[in-house]
């Protein structure tokens, strides 16, 4: 058992965001299961989620969160690998898969998949569950996503992208007439009232931690399915807010063709949105020359772009 005194930055905090100052290198899911099997205590009774760390306490850790083992290698799960040279990875995700798990259970996603071919990205990363993976995309999304084979390499891309010196490059069908290039620049909250959605936070007085989004799009082409008006736009972004192109296009009048989530137009027979993880420019980590990384679209999305 630990007794744990608060700093004062830290108090007013929820109780899983001090855990996880705490202990940086455990996944969130991870520390919200332990508190709910009661591990922190205040005066003798266990500590919820969302409690307020209090001045001036004195809390019990019952015993340390375990980091937990990272996910098991899937074999069965098929690999799209478009790059391999030396210790960088990039790989062309399909739509319906999740780059990452939220537990080590979990078996169906592209970690597991990587797992299974380069069992050497296993512990790379921010966590066990990260996998050498440098940044995610939605599940729906298809595309580009890039992997690192080793920790170097891994905290050299990460600092690109922290840095804001990546360019992420998507194919969006938006619906609408859109004639010109566009900028959108939003800050953007998770929705307090509706959990897996994005909000614009300007709108909102009680967003919590507001995160910049930046997004520059071109027109390519206009479509017209099942009588209504798309464009395909290519979309350009440095920033990687959670929905950030959904959102924002949603916000702006033109969500994707199959957004639910954003109120997008659906299609028969179409289950996804139109986003497709194209390109990626970034610095070779160790050569530090230009490196541009491409995905093909995904079969379904050119079997909508072909229809007449």
């Amino acid at each position: 058992m630990l007794e744990l005194r608060p700093a004062p930055e830290a108090v007013g905090l929820r109780v899983d965001a001090w855990l996880a100052i705490l202990f940086p290198r455990l996944p969130h899911t991870l520390l919200r299961r332990a508190l709910a099997e009661g591990i922190l205590t205040l005066g003798g009774k266990p500590c919820a989620k969302g409690d307020r760390v209090r001045p001036g306490a004195t809390y019990r850790l019952l015993r340390e969160p375990a980091p937990p083992i990272g996910p098991e290698p899937n074999p069965g799960l098929s690999l799209d690998l478009l790059h391999a040279e030396g210790p960088l990875l990039a790989l062309r995700k399909p739509a319906g898969m999740d780059c990452q798990p939220n537990d080590p259970a979990e078996r169906d996603t592209l970690a597991n998949a990587l797992l299974a071919r380069f069992p050497e990205v296993a512990g790379v990363g921010d966590g066990p569950l990260t996998c050498g993976i440098l940044h995610r995309i939605d599940r729906d999304t298809s595309g580009l996503v890039l992997a690192a084979r080793d920790q170097a390499t891994y905290t050299a891309l990460r600092a690109q992208f922290a840095a804001r010196t990546v360019l992420k490059h998507y194919l969006a069908l938006a619906a609408g007439n859109l004639h010109t290039p566009g900028h959108l620049d939003n800050l953007l909250a998770h929705n307090p009232r509706a959990p897996g959605r994005m909000i614009d936070a300007t709108r909102w007085h009680d967003a919590k931690r507001p995160m910049r989004a930046i997004t520059d799009y071109r027109p390519l082409r206009a479509l017209r399915l099942a009588g209504r008006p798309y464009t395909l736009l290519h979309v350009t972004i440095r920033t990687g807010v959670t929905h950030q192109i959904r959102a924002q296009l949603a916000f702006a009048g033109h969500p994707l063709l199959g957004d639910r989530r954003y109120g997008g137009p659906l299609l028969p027979n179409f289950p996804r949105h139109f986003l497709h993880a194209l390109a990626i420019d970034c610095t070779h980590p160790t050569t530090h020359a230009p490196l541009h990384l491409q995905a093909p679209l995904t079969p379904d999305l050119q079997a909508l772009l072909a229809q007449p």
